[in-house]
């Protein structure tokens, strides 16, 4: 499939935020991109007319209840069928944020038994409140999610995240959850250091406070994938902290290759 051709949905909803850069970062990468509110796609119900799906970060509905819960059960009502078959059918779907924490509560994340009636594990309180800074979190997978195949082995990104609520969780926090994930390769990023060791909970390092540093996570079949960092902001070299200080000022930043990833990854699936 040619890269123009490739059409990725990004939709928005009452107090959702970062979606124009999450725009920008696709339409750089040469794919044809729109920004549809939630409602327009209910009513149409043409979810199928696109070939990736991306829900962006903020806080939907004012995260009452809790964060993504509201819109989750919303898009479970209107457009549940089309987006299960969405995902059924291999599309690549992301989460970003407050898109991280409606795929967890409407159950496609982690789906170890495909879409969960009820959600299977939490993005809960960060232990320090929100917090809005750079952090750095490490690509652990290897190979499950396929869309991010692009990324080098342990790649290290510098990336922001601004959340409340984004300390993943699972109940009773066993560690048959933790080993099953591993065994699934459904761990995609891991908050680390500066060095790319592990966080192990330090919170300067783990903004949140998740359970054994988890940043990001995918589903067993690797077409559903959920990170709360924002790679989005980290997409050109301005918009990197250390830019200024960098030699030649380079034109992209960390998160260019993950944005490259997904798409290339369509390119050749298609």
């Amino acid at each position: 499939m040619k890269r123009e051709e490739i059409k990725v949905l990004l939709m928005r909803a009452p107090g959702t935020n970062c979606d124009a850069e999450t725009v920008r970062a696709f339409e750089d990468t040469g794919v044809d991109v729109s920004l549809i509110h939630t409602q327009k796609i209910f009513r149409e119900k043409n979810l199928l007319d696109y070939d990736v799906v991306v829900f962006p970060g903020g806080f939907s509905y004012g995260d009452y209840v809790r964060s993504g819960s509201i819109w989750a059960k919303e898009m479970e009502y209107r457009i549940g069928t089309e987006l299960e078959k969405f995902v059924n059918e291999g599309r690549p779907v992301i989460g970003i944020c407050n898109g991280f924490q409606l795929l967890v509560e409407a159950g496609f994340l982690p789906g170890f038994e495909g879409r969960s009636i009820y959600p299977e594990a939490a993005l809960a309180n960060s232990i320090r409140g929100y917090q809005c800074r750079w952090i750095r979190m490490k690509y652990v997978n290897g190979g499950r999610c396929r869309m991010m195949s692009k990324l080098p082995e342990d790649y290290l990104m510098r990336v922001p995240i601004a959340h409340g609520e984004g300390r993943f969780v699972y109940p009773q926090e066993d560690e048959k959850f933790l080993e099953r994930l591993q065994d699934n390769d459904q761990l995609v990023f891991k908050y680390a250091r500066e060095d790319g060791s592990p966080a192990n909970m330090e919170l300067w390092y783990n903004p949140n406070g998740a359970w054994h540093d988890i940043a990001g996570i995918c589903n067993p079949e690797g077409n559903v994938l959920g990170l709360m960092p924002h790679p989005e902001r980290a997409y050109f070299g301005y918009l990197m902290p250390q830019w200024s200080r960098d030699e030649g000022h380079p034109e992209y930043g960390d998160g260019k290759v993950f944005f490259e990833s997904i798409i290339s990854y369509v390119e050749k699936k298609i």
